[in-house]
Order: C-alpha cells, then structure tokens, then sequence
C-alpha cells in the first residue's frame, strides 16, 4: 500500500504529468481519494521552491550549450511566451491569473509552468508560491471530481 502512495507521491513530481496524471493513477489504484489527493498536492508543490529558485537560471545557462541547448531554447520560450500572454491578460490581477493558469488542467499548464512564467515575469516568490498552491489545489479538486466520474453527472444534470 505505501509503495502505491509513494507511486502518487512521485508522479505528481514529474512535469507533464502532475498531480493531472497522479490522481487517476492513485484512484486506478484503488487508493482512498482524500490521502490521494494530499500526496498528490504536497508531490506536486515540492518542486515549486526549486523551479523558482534555480530553473530560469539553469535554462539560461544551458541556451547556448551543444547537447541540452534546445531543449533549454524550448523551456525559455515557453516560460516567456505563457507569462508574456498571462501578464498581457491579467494586468494587475497577475497572481489571481496565474492561480487559474495552473488549476485549470490543460495541457501546458500545471505548477511547472506557472511557477517558471512566474520566475521570467519577475514575480515574488510569495505571490508564485500563493499563485501556485491556490491552482494545485484547484486542479485537484476538478481532476478528483472527473476521475471519480462526478463531473459527467453533473453535467448530465446541467444538460437537461
């Protein structure tokens, strides 16, 4: 049982996937919701620190390197582009903006890119940390409510 959580507890950890990819995996599982939730949330924040702190000064370090050159230009635009269209957007509501940017699961979208669009805009960690913690959980609430099937009841409900 634990190794499954620790299962959660690192996939919520990995770009990409998330704590989007962590709680259907740990309902799959046939794990408790609630303790699958949590892990998933706490997973998915522990890099946040880190990508703020070291992220943005890593990608710009290895831009120009032969071997890891790309894949830096990549993440730099990325990280740019999403917080130049979200600073664009939001005006002065730049945290409650990216909140929503991070809770609302789509892909591209997700604690990792918040928290470096958060980092190339220049934003306090503070606020990022806020930013992000607000859309993590928002996100899992909206994923636990799909994976558990009851968001197609509640639209069936709606659609009548």
């Amino acid at each position: 049982m634990l190794k499954k959580y620790l299962f959660v507890f690192f996939v919520s950890m990995v770009p990409v996937f998330e704590l989007r990819g962590a709680i259907p995996i740990g309902f799959g599982l046939g794990l408790d919701p609630l303790p699958v939730y949590l892990i998933a949330v706490i997973g998915n924040m522990l890099p946040v620190p880190f990508i703020y702190l070291f992220a943005r000064k890593f990608l710009i370090w290895g831009y120009h390197k032969p071997l890891i050159g790309g894949i830096c230009k990549f993440f730099v635009v990325k990280g740019e582009k999403a917080g130049r269209a979200l600073e664009a957007k939001a005006g002065r509501g730049l945290i409650v903006a990216l909140l929503i940017f991070v809770g609302i699961p789509l892909p591209g979208t997700g604690a990792w890119t918040g928290t470096l669009a958060g980092s190339v805009l220049d934003m306090k960690f503070k606020d990022v940390l806020i930013a992000c913690m607000g859309g993590v959980l928002l996100a899992g609430v909206i994923i636990g409510l799909a994976s558990a099937g009851l968001l197609g009841v509640f639209s069936a409900l709606f659609a009548v």
